[in-house]
């Protein structure tokens, strides 16, 4: 068991009781009780049937002792042909209903489980790998529609050993007894091997959803990885957790491969015992040679649900681990809570933070005591050193995080009342790395707005530097951008990026600019596209370009989660503290006049 101490487990995660989750799945099969009872039937009825099948034999034993004729073997085999094509049919109906009922069960419990997912706040996914939620939704949600086959194929073995011990027990109850006898040690056996089963399987998943999420990170950076010849260092990464995932399954095989063995060799014991009363109940004349047939036939039949349970028990606990993963993903209670539902009106934009307190870990605090406020139309530009809390601004304010103490409020209205949904329609987020989706341009546009017509993407399209960038694609708003947008350029992939914000009109515009090299006549196309949205729209700009700077109405310095400057452009500058420092450092060589100060050193040498 020491290969289960790496494995990771979200801390969301918990332990049903064998009874809450019963419930719970019980739940999910209440639209089914129709075809569930047709199948209920079915399962009697193929138990009748099956149980008929040795006492059909034990009779054709008796009749054979005392008059082998041809009539009577050629109605034992016709007896034996119906009986196998009874079964065979009504298993064959019972199957489709029940792949039905659980196909529509794992859809509704898939669907519940990515709602879920989807509906969780950013930090969920700052906590946990995408790889192994993914693995919640597809393989756990699967495996749990394999446990509910199972269950109803060992429940009709069940009924068919209840009809055939009533029948044993009528035929010759004191060989019944003996037989009787033996189930509760098998019960007992059998689930000895519950709670280590459950446990190992579970750990079985969690490393598996350990190679997934190994797999989904290295197929999604893989081009970085190529860029610094990283390809060892990515399989090393994989073949750890492929590794880790062999011997924790093989601990699993181990543990589970106890299981049936046991209860056989258990069997075998309890078959010998009967076969040797047995026979000398026929020497005695207390039993017949045909009822005596149907209790050696009939044990195979009696224990067969009990050791099917055993075989399938790695299956079961399986399907009951998948199950308890995929309502820990549904149940988790989420990071950011909403106190009310108001749907704001047309927002104005006023923003304000008052006495804010805010970290992502404890006793790391990002802002501390932390005032700020927004008047409507204003565009605010945010500029200081990495980690100065610039980002975290602007994520409270999106409500991608949970603050701890204080108070944001949006004109007037405490966040916490605001519909998410209907605030987050008047938002426009680019982040600093605009992240596109496989498909057009177009579709991307229409991400924020899907009934935005072509005409009117050209219209606002040649709107920004007389659409030239538009024709620097190939099929124009059509072009193919690839998957995250790698087939265009980075300035492209913001142009398209501000263009979905611009058709959405939002009354607050978040940017966080991109610090990548951009040529100037892009960068004067994402300007005017800039100028376009802001002139609608209360902003806050996570400044990295000079000219996003000097656009501001208001620049807000920041150092460590504290406001240390604010003003216009100018205004800092002649204060010569904080910004200007940062100006000359980052800024300054981005100016007309230090490119010209420094072509003239040029020609002068």
């Amino acid at each position: 068991m020491s290969f289960f101490g790496g494995l990771d487990v979200e801390h969301y995660d918990r332990q049903y009781s064998d009874r809450h989750l019963a419930k719970r799945i019980a739940e999910y099969f209440k639209p089914q009780v129709k075809r569930l009872a047709v199948v209920s039937v079915l399962v009697v009825v193929i138990a009748a049937v099956g149980a008929m099948l040795p006492i059909l034999v034990s009779r054709i034993v008796d009749m054979l002792g005392d008059q082998p004729t041809v009539q009577v073997i050629s109605l034992a085999g016709v007896g034996l042909l119906l009986i196998g094509f009874c079964i065979w049919s009504l298993n064959w109906v019972r199957r489709s209903l029940v792949v039905r009922s659980v196909g529509d069960v794992v859809l509704k419990l898939r669907t519940n489980a990515f709602k879920a997912a989807a509906e969780h706040d950013l930090s969920f996914y700052d906590q946990f790998s995408s790889g192994r939620i993914v693995s919640r939704i597809t393989a756990d949600t699967n495996d749990f529609g394999q446990l509910v086959v199972i269950v109803t194929d060992v429940t009709a073995q069940t009924f068919q050993t209840i009809i055939l011990g009533v029948v044993l027990f009528r035929t010759e109850w004191h060989m019944a007894l003996i037989l009787f006898l033996f189930v509760p040690f098998i019960f007992y056996i059998a689930l000895g091997f519950r709670a280590m089963a459950r446990r190992v399987t579970k750990r079985g998943m969690q490393a598996m959803a350990d190679v997934n999420a190994a797999i989904k990170e290295t197929v999604s950076g893989i081009s970085i990885a190529k860029n610094f010849r990283q390809e060892e260092s990515i399989f090393e990464t994989f073949d750890f957790s492929n590794q880790q995932s062999y011997h924790v399954n093989v601990q699993r095989g181990l543990v589970l491969s106890l299981i049936f063995p046991s209860l056989n060799a258990l069997g075998g014991i309890f078959a010998a015992i009967l076969v040797y009363v047995g026979g000398l109940s026929i020497e005695q004349g207390i039993v017949t040679a045909g009822a005596w047939y149907l209790f050696i036939m009939s044990l195979d039949q009696f224990f067969f649900p009990v050791l099917n349970l055993s075989a399938f028990w790695p299956q079961i606990q399986q399907g009951l681990a998948a199950a308890e993963r995929a309502f820990a993903l549904i149940d988790a209670k989420p990071n950011v809570i909403q106190i009310a539902n108001l749907n704001p009106p047309r927002l104005k934009g006023l923003i304000c933070f008052e006495h804010l307190h805010f970290r992502y870990k404890d006793k790391e605090p990002i802002l501390t005591d932390f005032d700020m406020c927004l008047q409507p139309g204003e565009n605010l530009a945010l500029v200081g050193h990495t980690g100065a809390g610039k980002s975290s601004i602007a994520k409270l304010i999106v409500r991608f995080y949970e603050f701890q103490s204080g108070k944001l409020t949006i004109d007037g209205h405490d966040i916490r009342t605001l519909d998410l949904q209907a605030y987050r329609r008047q938002l426009g987020i680019v982040s600093q790395v605009p992240f596109l989706f496989s498909g057009t341009v177009a579709d991307n546009i229409r991400y924020a707005k899907h009934d935005v017509s072509d005409d009117d993407m050209l219209e606002m399209a040649y709107r920004i530097g007389e659409g030239e960038w538009l024709e620097t694609l190939p099929d124009s708003l059509h072009t193919e951008v690839g998957q995250r947008g790698n087939r265009l350029s980075m300035g492209q992939r913001q142009l398209v990026a501000l263009m979905r914000v611009l058709v959405q009109k939002p009354a607050i515009f978040i940017l966080d600019e991109a610090t990548a090299s951009i040529d100037p006549f892009t960068e004067w196309q994402i300007q005017q596209a800039l100028n376009l949205i802001l002139e609608n729209a209360t902003s806050i700009l996570i400044a990295h370009r000079l000219s996003t700077v000097k656009a501001a109405d208001r620049i807000v310095v920041m150092d460590k989660g504290a406001i240390i400057e604010e003003g216009d452009h100018n205004t800092l500058l002649l204060q010569d503290g904080h910004y200007a420092n940062l100006y000359n450092t980052y800024f300054r060589h981005q100016s007309l006049a230090y490119v010209e100060q420094a072509r003239e050193m040029i020609e002068g040498d």
